[in-house]
């Protein structure tokens, strides 16, 4: 049956796309899920199938449907992140951290505008990835999920972030 799928989606069969959408679209979906926020997979799933049809003249029928179909949706869903906003945090809106008794301290006032200043030369996403996590006490999981990028993608923007503040701060402590 599943060669005849591939064989009639690729010639064009009406009936071969609701079959392969019934036969595939758990598939996508949770493929998708890794990929981009909940309430956008539906959304994106029917992108893919959409994208599926008008594509079926390139697929190869003696080559495995599922795989092509994720092909495209992992295309679908970099070209949609691609396309979103990233969210940030202004700096301004997070408050300074409170000392043990609820006041700021002021004997770190100083240190807290260096490293308010040195914040600002790096890049926005390295940036933005430290403040979640130091200021807005965000776990590194909940920062990637607050501005839908990967996991590893939060990892590496806070390491080359810190090595960054680290680099820039070494020569003020001198």
């Amino acid at each position: 049956m599943t060669d005849t799928l591939n064989i009639r989606l690729a010639e064009g069969d009406d009936t071969a796309l609701a079959e392969c959408f019934h036969a595939h679209g758990s598939l996508v979906r949770s493929y998708l899920r890794r990929f981009v926020p909940s309430q956008e997979v539906e959304d994106l799933q029917q992108i893919v199938f959409a994208e599926v049809w008008r594509s079926r003249h390139r697929f190869d029928p003696a080559r495995s449907l599922p795989a092509w179909l994720l092909g495209i949706a992992r295309n679908r869903a970099v070209d949609h992140l691609r396309t979103r906003a990233p969210q940030t945090v202004s700096l301004d809106l997070v408050a300074d951290p409170a000392g043990t008794d609820g006041r700021a301290h002021g004997d770190g006032m100083a240190e807290r505008d260096q490293v308010m200043r040195a914040l600002a030369e790096l890049p926005a996403p390295q940036r933005q990835a430290i403040e979640l996590a130091y200021y807005g006490e965000l776990t590194q999981r909940e920062i990637a999920e607050r501005l839908s990028v990967p996991l590893g993608t939060v990892k590496a923007r806070t390491a080359r972030g810190l090595r960054r503040l680290s680099n820039i701060l070494t020569p003020l402590a001198a």
